[in-house]
């Protein structure tokens, strides 16, 4: 049995990618998307068509809502290659505007539904923001499900948990990434693998509280730097997956062990921890690395949205 096939005994296997033409190799159960991974795929000849067609269809519309179209016309067609869901991002540049990202969701749902597609294959994406959380939070309430993505922090995911979002997504290789440039030469590539790389131990912690307090929001590890990381978070609820690891999981069959078990965490003593605005604001601002990451991850996702508007305008 490959490694694929060993993680899927106990993950649901998420692919990570605009790319809907590399999903039938892979059959993964769900699909994620992103305003980068969107702006790849359509700079590519095979997707150039479905930007020049909905340019075409809707011209003279405001820009925001093209490329809710768009990207609406991107997780259609993945859906009619996958049996589960597919997440589909609101414009980063309202992350810090609750209402705005309400509208935002609502509107893509609503471009879905007249699509056939069942509000409950979508899943809307926003940065785990104070204001996206409790956008979330509403949408929730509404029966529209959420992917709280850009999550870096042990506070994020409990405020999270607290207003009942269906996913989050934490940014395993991200994190990584920062305690990796922060160390400089210190760091110490086999001491910082496995178990002990700073995203997987992230995502651990996580995933340890929510199943100790009964916390139904699902856990899906995203942002992989390389196979290690997703053989040290087997057994997490989801993990989102390109395609290039995705291959080399397949194409590998060194052994998977479980390394999350739900029965393990319930079994554990941990406190029980919430968080108001404004000790949420505070703990994230004691927490340099998902400050850093946070804010990082909102500016690309704006400037990835900005660069789609400008190939709108010249389609």
């Amino acid at each position: 049995m490959n490694q694929l096939d060993a993680l899927r005994q106990f993950t649901t296997v998420v692919a990570d990618t605009g790319d809907f033409h590399q999903l039938a190799a892979v059959k993964p159960q769900d699909a994620t998307t992103n305003p980068s991974l969107i702006l790849k795929a359509v700079q590519k000849p095979d997707y150039q068509p479905l930007l020049q067609q909905a340019v075409d269809q809707f011209r003279g519309r405001a820009l925001d809502e093209i490329i809710d179209r768009l990207l609406v016309r991107f997780g259609c067609e993945i859906l009619a290659l996958i049996p589960g869901r597919v997440s589909t991002e609101v414009d980063a540049r309202l992350s810090f505007d609750t209402q705005a990202t309400v509208a935002r969701a609502e509107r893509i749902i609503e471009l879905y539904q007249a699509q056939g597609i069942h509000i409950d294959r979508v899943l809307i994406k926003i940065a785990a923001t104070w204001e996206g959380i409790q956008a979330a939070a509403l949408l929730e309430k509404r029966g529209i499900h959420t992917n709280l993505t850009l999550l870096f922090s042990f506070c994020q995911a409990v405020a999270c948990g607290q207003a009942k979002v269906q996913l989050i997504s934490p940014f395993v290789g991200r994190i990584y990434d920062w305690y990796k440039k922060a160390a400089g030469n210190t760091w110490d590539e086999v001491a910082n693998s496995g178990v002990n790389d700073p995203g997987v131990k992230s995502v651990h912690a996580i995933y340890k509280h929510y199943k100790c307090h009964g916390i139904s929001t699902e856990v899906m590890g995203a942002s992989f730097r390389n196979v290690g990381q997703i053989v040290a978070l087997a057994g997490c609820d989801l993990l989102t997956i390109s395609p290039e690891l995705l291959a080399q999981l397949a194409g590998s069959e060194a052994p998977i062990k479980r390394a999350l078990e739900p029965e393990t965490a319930r079994a554990l003593d941990l406190p029980a921890v919430q968080y108001d605005e404004t000790s949420f604001r505070y703990a994230l601002n004691e927490d340099a690395m998902a400050t850093e990451k946070l804010a990082e991850g909102i500016r690309a996702f704006a400037a990835d949205t900005v660069k789609l508007e400008q190939l709108i305008r010249s389609a």
